[in-house]
């Protein structure tokens, strides 16, 4: 088993600045020990002729091709718009800020 000790826990917590108790500090040093021998398990087993993946199966794109079809003009966007200004859409100002 690694040895992650309070310590090292601790000077973590400090960098990260993260406020630990005694009983976090000594919890979590068992924790991070559990997680670095199990990462440790998976690289013996993982050998050179296993290639690096993100994901176990393969993925592909299952998006349709991307064909230009028929579009609105401005105004035929805006034909049904309830408020518009300079060709755009206006809507009601949410932040109470002028752009």
């Amino acid at each position: 088993m690694a040895q992650i000790s309070r310590d090292d826990v601790a000077h973590l917590a400090h960098l990260a600045r993260i406020e630990m108790s005694e009983a976090e500090l000594e919890t979590m040093a068992g924790e991070l020990a559990v997680i670095v021998d199990s990462i440790a398990s998976i690289s013996q087993v993982a050998g050179d002729d296993v290639p690096a993946t993100s994901h176990p199966i393969a993925l592909s794109n299952v998006f349709r091709e991307d064909v230009v079809g028929e579009t609105l003009t401005q105004e035929q966007a805006l034909s049904g718009a309830p408020d518009e200004e300079d060709g755009r859409f206006k809507v009601p100002a949410i932040l109470d800020e002028e752009q």
